[in-house]
């Protein structure tokens, strides 16, 4: 039996599997040194790295470029333990092989809070779950994991092949190891250079050296420094290549129009009329892929042809029977949803402490609000494409994708092919933001291709196929109630939300065979009496993502009961940047904010009264709070609002300085604190920081989807707009000195910014803004 079968299997029917489990740790993640394949005078040492003829170092990089410098980050990991100059490491694609799935993102999916930290069940959940990872081996890039799940095996695998090196040359030259040491790639005996890695490579393969120690911290030299991006030359003379950028020989170019209405069905097309354009090869009928509606996809000779053609294609599609959803109509059924749990005590509670509804009962006053926040599209520059090539039983896939194991998966089921017989080469990202975590496009460029008698066939949406056919974040509402004694002091804390369960979805889309045991294991990061009450659920219930950034909130309440209604909207949805964070923080840190007005208490004072016992949060929020100068005089027109936020492994504080603008607030600085465990890229954590600043900016001033009768409103920019140049406000990134294992960056210092602007403009104006965009 498979490993990961008798996992599964195990889960549902002995105990004994789970202690037995968890009596040992996880598997090494080093691997074997064939596991690279190897060319031209290439030698691997472990899973993870090689060795040139010249020298040169190549890291097998299993996580994707999107321009969230993880391929730097990864290099200088390798870089401080190698003793070796960033620009001798070369980085190479890392194949299949279940040693490079994502153990950090299947710990950064465990329901806890910052206040379980500590705890037995947080502990065996951790153990579990990273055990569970490495079985599972998912290769994916999210929830700004790459670098923290990096951050023990690669160094480790560094400071393994370096020890293996300099045992290679210490045997070779019939010295003591001790007498020998490593200087920019080149292995020194004094002052004698014996040569680079490339001459003790092939002696060094798989010879066993014990124990191995990583470097103290008091001896890094590359890791904490901003060092340049690896990738910045190629980005900036054009050599990178991104999906769009792929070109093989007899390669043919194809676009899609999909069904305009969200649950309609194929009809009809006038192909012959579009067979007879300028440059059209072919018409090929694309059934729902991966998640994706129907579409006819035109096959030609260039983009340009490809698309035209698309456009023009006269298609009889059938709307939904029930007439299509309405967004409108959605999130005043999901307040309702949530008003009615609430008064009932209902949904699934994911967090509990003492009689929330007694103690609210008997409160000196008693605030309750309604937040709700729209659907949103990810908006990725580069929109949705792959190129894929069909011929004599094998697939090759050129995609940008999040998620290249289920890249493959999805491209051996669309080509009627088993896994082993495709190929997956992952190019840069123009932007993922969660999207590229689906596979719907690289199923249809599959498809298509397998109709294209054996020539690569590169699928482009347009810009309105990707904005009309996204799987949105979702929408939501949340009832927020809270208690104040008399002396304006928390007694009680209820919110009970509703909105769809983004992971069951996703699950059904990539996982389509293993989704419900998938979903299992999601559940038993319980490890408690709430996991029998889960399991007795299907798949909406409970689902992490939709209830994340409520639930693990830091304040200190005495009593409280956060809760999610898991409902099923019809609309597909699916991770967006910061995923449950990145609505939950607005209701949560406004919330907090109308808490310290009705107590009369300054909003950073009453944030730290709540913070005892989390001495990093408070630290992240007094460093934001007196960098932004928290208290002193504004010119007049403006006001400051404050928020602060823990996600993705990294606490961030943020202050936003606005005044009125023609249409709302306009916001003129930003100052950013934040906590992400150990930096490795300075350079680079801050502008993250500006980047999701940026993005979250974008959304809270401007984001919204509208459905009417089931057809998305917005097509492109004009009517889904980003943030301009003009609008951006100048970001201030502090850090606080930590030595705690690396967090997530990526994602971070999104949340805090649309509740740090709405609380901002409540004390410009005295207007509370329950809803986004603002």
């Amino acid at each position: 039996m498979k490993r990961r079968t008798l996992i599964v299997s195990g889960l549902g029917a002995a105990g004994a599997l789970v202690v037995g489990m968890c009596a040992a740790p996880p598997r090494s993640r080093l691997g074997r040194p064939n596991t690279l394949p190897t060319l031209d005078g290439q030698v691997g040492l472990n899973a993870w790295l090689k060795i040139a003829a010249d020298g040169h170092v190549l890291l097998a990089s299993p996580r994707s470029e999107m321009g969230q410098g993880a391929h730097t980050g990864l290099a200088q990991l390798v870089a401080e333990e190698l003793d070796v100059p960033l620009a001798r490491i070369e980085l190479t694609e890392a194949g299949h092989d279940t040693i490079y799935g994502n153990v950090a993102a299947s710990i950064g999916n465990l329901p806890f809070g910052p206040r379980d930290e500590g705890r037995l069940n947080v502990r065996l959940a951790t153990w579990f779950g990273a055990k569970l990872g490495r079985e599972l081996g998912l290769n994916v890039t999210g929830g700004s994991t790459s670098l923290p799940d990096a951050w023990e095996p690669l160094r480790l695998a560094a400071a393994t092949a370096r020890a293996q090196l300099l045992a290679a040359a210490a045997e070779q030259q019939g010295v003591k190891v001790e007498q020998l040491s490593i200087q920019a790639g080149h292995i020194r005996h004094g002052t004698q250079d014996l040569g680079h890695f490339g001459s003790f490579a092939a002696s060094a393969a798989g010879r066993r050296v014990g124990s191995v120690s990583l470097k103290p911290r008091s001896e890094w030299r590359v890791i904490g420094q901003a060092t340049p991006r690896v990738d910045l030359a190629g980005k900036v003379n054009g050599q990178a290549r991104f999906g769009m950028d792929v070109r093989e020989p007899g390669q043919l170019y194809a676009a899609v129009q999909h069904c305009p209405w969200l649950g309609g069905a194929m009809g009809p097309a006038q192909v012959d009329a579009v067979r007879a354009l300028p440059g059209v090869v072919r018409v090929v009928a694309v059934p729902p892929m991966a998640g994706s509606q129907p579409a006819y996809a035109v096959v030609a000779r260039t983009t340009w042809h490809a698309l035209r053609a698309a456009r023009a294609l006269q298609v009889a599609w059938q709307p939904p029977a029930n007439g299509g959803v309405d967004s409108a109509a959605i999130t005043r059924e999901l307040a309702r949803q949530a008003q009615e749990a609430h008064a009932s005590q209902g949904g699934f509670a994911f967090a509990e402490a003492g009689d929330a509804k007694a103690a609210l009962a008997t409160s000196g006053k008693r605030i309750q609000a309604v937040y709700t926040a729209p659907y949103l599209a990810h908006a990725t520059l580069e929109p949705q494409t792959c190129t894929a090539q069909v011929r004599d039983g094998q697939v090759t896939v050129w995609a940008p994708t999040q998620l290249p194991s289920h890249a493959r998966a999805a491209a051996a089921r669309a080509a009627g092919v088993k896994p082993e017989a495709v190929t997956v080469h992952v190019t840069y990202l123009g932007g993922g933001f969660g999207r590229r975590l689906d596979v719907d496009f690289v199923a249809q460029a599959t498809r298509v291709a397998a109709e294209c008698g054996g020539a690569p066939v590169q699928l482009v949406w347009s810009r309105e196929e990707d904005t009309t056919h996204d799987f949105y974040r979702p929408a939501s509402a949340a009832v927020m109630e809270a208690g104040l004694d008399a002396n304006g002091r928390p007694t009680a804390l209820a919110i009970t939300h509703a909105e769809d369960a983004l992971y069951a979805r996703w699950l059904e889309r990539i996982e389509p065979e293993r989704a419900g045991a998938l979903e299992l294991i999601n559940r038993t990061a319980f490890l408690d009496s709430r996991l029998l009450a889960a399991l007795r659920h299907p798949q909406d219930a409970p689902d992490k993502a939709a209830s994340e950034g409520l639930f693990t909130h830091p304040y200190a309440f005495a009593a409280q009961r956060l809760a999610h209604v898991a409902t099923r909207s019809g609309v597909p949805i699916g991770p967006w940047r910061a995923v449950g964070h990145s609505q939950h923080a607005f209701f949560i840190e406004s919330f907090i904010d109308e808490l310290a007005h009705a107590a009369q208490a300054d909003p950073v004072a009453f944030r730290l009264s709540l913070l005892g016992g989390l001495p990093r949060h408070a630290a992240v929020l007094r460093r934001a709070a007196e960098a932004a100068g928290w208290g002193q005089p504004l010119p007049a027109g403006r006001a400051r609002g404050v928020a602060l936020h823990e996600s993705v492994g990294s606490i961030v504080a943020q202050v936003a300085e606005v005044e009125k603008g023609e249409t709302g607030p306009r916001v003129r600085r930003v100052v950013c604190a934040i906590d992400c465990g150990t930096v490795i890229n300075p350079g680079q954590v801050a502008r993250q920081m500006e980047s999701a600043v940026i993005f979250g900016l974008t959304a809270a001033l401007y984001g919204r989807i509208d459905i009417r009768a089931g057809r998305v409103q917005q097509q492109n920019f004009p009517d889904y707009p980003l943030l301009t140049l003009a609008d951006t406000p100048v970001i201030d990134t502090y850090f606080i000195d930590s030595e705690a294992p690396p967090g997530g960056v990526g994602e971070a210092g999104l949340p805090p910014i649309a509740p740090a602007v709405g609380n901002a403009w409540f004390a410009l104006t005295g207007e509370r803004k329950r809803e986004l965009p603002l």
